[in-house]
């Protein structure tokens, strides 16, 4: 049963995927705004809104470190393996907003995430308060701004879509990818759990690979359609999503409280580290470009992410 509702989970996922960048791809015709800046709100938010639900419900129920380690470990896994994976299918030419905007806001969120929880292993209203105003803020600078400033070349084959199939695509496309990974969770958790690994472990590797699917899926599916911009945007955005709203309005329902210091000594250094990595890999050793050998490096160093933590 478990393996069903794994496979259910992940046919789901692919046709969301398809979907949701409809919708993101008619929007941005419909709207005259650029595909990056669809995939950082848009696609963002859909794809993320698993880790929410997740770590939410995780939350309230009483499993704080699930609850982290899903949104840490999702951070990992959507630059590590979603990224690594979309590198070995085509080359990503950079957009300047990358390393302008986006990359700079992530490791700012990464960093607050970082000295929150140090501070006293608790993330609780005002600092989740803190970071749901700074997705706001980026927000608004984003669409105010980055929309004149990211030029898009729009493929030929583009569909201009009515207001009513936009809005059926993205409906059933964000259905899709939540219906999708609850299935994938809970056959992928079950299984983890007749292993017996702890919460953390279950966090930062089953739930966040399951919850990192959508973001697969749309990138995949984003390549597949020479989408390219829609896919860097949708994962950093997402990213960004994962720290500023899971984080932020799960701390706002209920205090996070850590119990699993590991998250903070291991788990939390390897997400700043993969994010930081990302920069220089786009300057070298050609700029502005990532292609398969950098993907080769993320996919490596999250194979490492997760043999070292499962030992």
């Amino acid at each position: 049963m478990n393996f069903l509702y794994i496979a259910a989970g992940l046919l789901l996922l692919i046709v969301g995927g398809n979907w949701l960048v409809k919708a993101a791809v008619g929007l941005s015709l419909k709207l005259h705004i650029p595909k990056i800046v669809i995939g950082m709100t848009v696609v963002s938010f859909a794809t993320s809104a698993p880790e929410l639900i997740v770590s939410i419900k995780s939350a309230l129920d009483g499993f704080p470190d699930l609850a982290l380690g899903n949104v840490v470990g999702s951070n990992v896994a959507n630059i590590g393996l979603v990224l690594g994976i979309v590198l070995f299918l085509s080359k990503i030419d950079i957009q300047k907003s990358f390393y302008r905007t986006d990359w700079p806001v992530m490791m700012i969120a990464s960093i607050l995430l970082y000295v929150f929880l140090s501070d006293d292993l608790i993330i609780n209203f005002n600092e989740g308060a803190i970071l749901f105003s700074l997705l706001a803020i980026f927000l608004i600078y984003l669409l105010k701004f980055q929309k004149q400033a990211v030029v898009d070349e729009m493929p030929e084959d583009d569909e201009q879509l009515p207001v009513y199939k936009i809005a059926l695509f993205l409906v059933v496309g964000g259905l899709g990818l939540w219906a999708g990974s609850e299935l994938l969770i809970d056959g992928a958790v079950n299984l983890a759990k007749e292993v017996g690994v702890s919460e953390r472990i279950i966090g930062v590797t089953v739930v966040s690979v399951g919850t990192s699917i959508p973001e697969l899926a749309a990138s995949v599916v984003a390549i597949i359609k020479k989408e390219k911009a829609i896919s860097i945007g949708n994962l950093i955005g997402s990213n960004i999503f994962n720290i500023l709203v899971v984080i932020g309005i799960t701390s706002m329902i209920t205090p996070i409280q850590l119990k699993d210091s590991e998250l903070l000594n291991y788990d939390l250094f390897w997400m700043l580290g993969i994010s930081f990595l990302i920069l220089p890999l786009v300057f070298f050793p050609k700029k502005l470009r990532l292609d398969w050998k950098d993907g080769f490096v993320l996919l490596g160093l999250y194979i490492v992410f997760i043999i070292t933590t499962l030992n």
